[in-house]
Parts: C-alpha cells; structure tokens; sequence
C-alpha cells in the first residue's frame, strides 16, 4: 500500500458518506511491548515503526511499549493475551533459543503460545578491543588468543546473546579457558566498559561503540557474521565466518497471540513489510542505528532458532563454568 496523502476530494467523499448515515469503521490501536531497556534499540526502532504506521493503513494504528523484564514480560504478556486481542510483543533468540536450554524454569512459554509476524530487525554484533592492544582484525586476534593472555570480555548480562557470541569465538580458537565474561545491565554499558579499559574487548551494537571507534578509544575487530560489513561506519570489517567462526545475528521477532488468526497476521505483516521497505525507514535504520531491514520467512526464524541453540549447546560450559 503506498503513503496516503488525503486529498481535498477524499476529504469531501467522506464527508458525504458520513453524511448519507454510513459507518466509518476505526482503525484498531496495536500495542507493541518491547520487553528490553526503554533507551536500547529494539525500543527505538519500536517507536519508529510505530510512528510510520499511519503512513500505511487505515486499519491498524501501531503503539510502541517498553517495559523492563525480558522473560517476566513476556511472561505477562502471555498470560494477559488471547488471540483477538489487539496486542504485540517482541522476542529472540535469546527467549526461544538461549533461556530454554539455561533456564527454562524463567518461561511460562513455548513458541507455539505466539504467530509469527515479522522480523523487525537484524543487528550485526561487533567485537571491539582496547586500542592500547593494537588488534585491528582476525588474525590479530588469534595472535592474542594464542599468547595465553586473560580474555576479558564485557557482555550485556551473563548468558546474553552478546556472552554467546564471545563464548563461540574463543572457544572455537581454543581459548575457552583464557576468557573471563564481564556482565553489565546492557549492551551499552559493555561498549563503555571496554572504551574505559574496565576490560580488554566487548561484544555490543555498532551503534552503541561507534563513539569510542571516533574517539580512537577503541578498534572494531570483527563482525559477528558470514562476510565483511557491507553498510555504516564500520563498512569492511571482517565477519567471524569468513575464518570458519560461528556466530549468529541478533534478531528481533514480532509475535502475535497464538490462535490470532491468519487474515490479521497477514495484515500486520504487510504493514510491517511496508514500513520496513519504506526508503526513510531503510535510511534510518542503516545510516542511524547500523541495522538492516531483514524480513524472514518463519522457516527462517526456526532456521536461525535451531542454529543458536546448537551454539549454545556446544559453549555452555564456557558461559555458565
């Protein structure tokens, strides 16, 4: 569906039907509960989808909602949410792959309690050093695993997606034991930490080291996928895979009430399909928060599920001791 613009002929179309006794039906409120940080970037590109949203339907108004809680929210969500209602929530691979095999006493959920909708986002993680080690890329990197030195690792949280990552890269260069994982609150709490020399690396966001990269506090090793980075500041850093490396991106999965049925999905992901192929949107995401619009398919979200839950599996023993 293309931007509406009301024109003067519309305008007075309505009017008249309005007029003649119809019924103008109003659009439905959706509210979209990110279960993460308020101030973190699944929240922020939240509120700009939802800010589009009336760009491209009459039907459905999209609101952003951030509460703090992870898999408690979620869990009320779950249980405040039946299908019919007009309510959305976001989850991951950290909800669907890492918490059932650590902790699966924290959900009061399967997948099968959601319809898939759409991937917001993709976010390519990045590994960043203490400038004062001079490593500027992989093969650095594996110098420095090789030297025997102590790994430390800032992360957001102790069995994040972003320790995981950490967990998978060393490990697989047989440094497993070398590495010390330092949790914080969030992911831009880890990009300071290393930006501070609290630690000698940090897995985080692009954006969220971008500034410590210009400040010359800190360099850009690797990107946690298959190739080089293609788009943003950090456009030619290497990717893990290119050197036979797991890694996995962080994705951010909209769901619907289980039982929603398949009209509304399929109405919700068309306007979520419009927005995220919107130029300003692409631009934005991009350019301001260095993500990608990356729609999937639900056989690619089980696809990416399975893969980090194999991961977990093989690096447990390194992220949990």
């Amino acid at each position: 569906m293309k931007k509406r613009l009301l024109g003067t002929g519309m305008a007075l179309g309505l009017s008249v039907s309005m007029l003649a006794g119809m019924t103008v039906q109003a659009a439905d409120t959706w509210t979209v509960t990110c279960p993460w940080a308020a101030s973190g970037v699944a929240a922020m590109v939240n509120q700009q989808a939802a800010a589009m949203s009336t760009d491209y339907s009459d039907d459905i108004i999209l609101v952003a909602d951030a509460v703090a809680g992870d898999a408690a929210t979620v869990n009320s969500w779950i249980a405040d949410n039946t299908a019919g209602d007009t309510s959305l929530v976001f989850a991951g691979e950290g909800l669907f792959a890492v918490t059932p095999l650590l902790d699966a006493a924290k959900l009061q959920f399967t997948y099968d309690d959601f319809e898939y909708v759409e991937n917001l986002y993709s976010s390519i993680f990045v590994l960043s050093a203490d400038a004062s080690l001079e490593i500027n890329g992989i093969e650095d990197l594996q110098a420095y695993a090789e030297s025997g030195e102590t790994i430390s690792v800032a992360t957001n949280g102790a069995t994040s997606s972003e320790a995981f990552l950490a967990a998978a890269l060393f490990g697989s260069m047989g440094a497993g034991d070398q590495l010390k994982l330092v949790p914080y609150e969030s992911a831009a709490e880890a990009a300071q930490a290393v930006s501070k020399g609290e630690t000698s690396f940090a897995v985080s966001h692009q954006s969220q080291i971008y500034e410590a990269a210009e400040q010359e506090n800190v360099t850009i090793v690797c990107a946690f996928d298959e190739d080089a980075l293609e788009n943003g500041p950090f456009a030619g850093v290497e990717g893990v895979g290119a050197y036979g490396y797991p890694y996995f991106r962080n994705r951010c999965f909209i769901m619907a009430p289980g039982g929603t049925d398949e009209d509304t999905v399929t109405a919700l992901r068309t306007l979520y399909d419009d927005i995220l192929a919107d130029e300003e949107m692409v631009s934005w995401l991009q350019d301001t928060m260095y993500l990608e619009a990356d729609p999937m398919t639900e056989e690619d979200v089980l696809a990416h599920i399975e893969n980090v839950s194999s991961i977990v599996e093989e690096y447990m023993d390194i992220v949990v001791g």
